[in-house]
């Protein structure tokens, strides 16, 4: 086992030093692990990897001891467009017309887990796994001079987490992750902000600003009436230490917690070979200030960085998936999955949103996984993300004269390898 923590822990350092994904609910990515994403990221009540933990720590109880490794490139193309001259009004905020295309178009990622049973009935688990989503890198200045090169913010962020699951009896599991999460931030173009700002210095130009906390996933699984599995879990929302470099942009002197978010569902094969499962998730982005507060009327009556100041208006997201699988054929099993979830942005909170266009809101997903031993397996997912567009007024502008619209469309194409010791 030695050899296997080792292996685990150079790839993690090496995932520390990469890119993070550019994630799809939001900035939470649609599913974690290769088979959980092909099944349009439902799949809380089954039992397919040691990633698995991330969605739900329960079903390590019934894995066995393997090792997965996953890697993902993914694609997201994002822009905005800006309709309609500025008004010129004393007071207004006007933007250049025209559309403008991020670039920075191509993110990679390694997520991994090993699971250990250390009896029959009782599983330690280990995996990392990461997050992105507010990340943009526009080839002009958006908010002031446009001959001034880039705007745009970048988040990344990793997660760890020790998993410890147990049967209770030969139905039911539980399951507790501690998590430990790493990010860090840049942001570049705001300076035309600084008269919002309580703290000019901490608002835009500077370099990643680093944030760490803890905390915890909790989860259920069962089996009744012999083809209906249910699968629960809910993580707490995580407390970060403060973004000091950018105290005077996000609300709360720089805070930028990790929201909390539950997911419940339900799994059947009653149909010989098929496999059939369902999730509903929720994250609760507006229980995190900096992330909820909105435009207007927070940049009229506080500054960035206070308690009060300016966000990005964002608001909870339901998600709804739904995942088939086909083991009919030897040694290979097919996937495919669909999710939706109404993208959390109003059309009242475009402007800041052109930084963090997250409108993202249907899912198509596929994948197959091939045995090529008994106890090797390789696995391919394909996901691609319908373009979405929202478009709103521009707040800052006098009424009537400027639209704002964000676009994106994304794809991701994942390659897995598991194996059994």
């Amino acid at each position: 086992m030695k050899k296997y923590f080792r292996f685990i822990l150079v790839l993690t350092v090496l995932s520390l030093l990469s890119q993070n994904i550019f994630a799809t609910g939001g900035y939470f990515r649609h599913g974690y692990g290769i088979k959980y994403s092909a099944l349009g990221g439902a799949g809380s009540a089954l039992t397919l990897s040691s990633i698995g933990a991330a969605t739900n720590p329960a079903s390590l109880a019934s894995l066995g001891n393997r090792f997965d490794i996953d890697f993902a490139v993914f694609s997201p193309a994002r822009q905005f467009t800006v309709t309609g001259n500025p008004s010129g009004f004393p007071g207004t905020f006007g933007l250049m017309p025209g559309t403008t295309e991020s670039e920075s178009n191509y993110f990679y990622m390694p997520t991994m887990g090993v699971n250990y049973m250390v009896q029959d009935n009782m599983a330690l688990g280990l995996m990392m796994y990461g997050n992105g989503g507010m990340n943009t890198d526009y080839p002009k200045q958006i908010f002031g001079d446009p001959s001034s090169p880039g705007t745009g913010i970048n988040l990344e962020q990793m997660f760890v987490g020790l998993t410890f699951a147990v049967k209770v009896d030969p139905n039911h599991s539980l399951g507790v992750t501690g998590l430990f999460g790493y990010q860090r931030f840049a942001a570049k173009g705001l300076a035309a902000f600084s008269m919002f700002s309580s703290d000019a210095k901490s608002l835009t130009g500077n370099r990643f600003s680093t944030s760490s906390g803890f905390g915890f996933r909790f989860g259920y699984q069962g089996t009744f009436a012999e083809h209906l599995m249910i699968g629960a879990s809910y993580q707490t929302k995580m407390s970060m230490s403060e973004f000091e470099g950018y105290k005077g942009l996000f609300a709360e002197k720089g805070d930028f917690d990790v929201p909390a978010n539950w997911v419940v569902g339900i799994a059947t094969d009653v149909i010989e070979d098929f496999t059939f499962a369902f999730d509903v998730q929720q994250i609760l982005y507006s229980s995190i200030k900096s992330i909820n507060n909105s435009l207007i009327p927070n940049i009229m009556t506080a500054t960035l960085g206070a308690d009060a100041g300016a966000g990005f208006g964002w608001k909870d997201m339901t998600i709804f998936k739904f995942g088939v699988m086909y083991k009919g054929v030897h040694d290979w099993t097919f996937m495919g999955g669909f999710s939706y979830g109404k993208q959390p942005i109003p059309e009242t909170e475009v402007m800041f949103n052109i930084l963090a266009p997250g409108v993202i809101e249907s899912h198509l997903t596929f994948g197959v996984s091939k045995m090529i031993t008994k106890t090797n397996e390789l696995n391919v997912s394909f996901m691609y993300a319908l373009p979405k567009e929202i478009t709103g007024a521009n707040p800052l502008e006098a009424p009537g004269s400027q639209t704002i619209g964000l676009k994106m469309s994304q794809w991701q194409l994942e390659f897995g390898y598991s194996f059994s010791f």
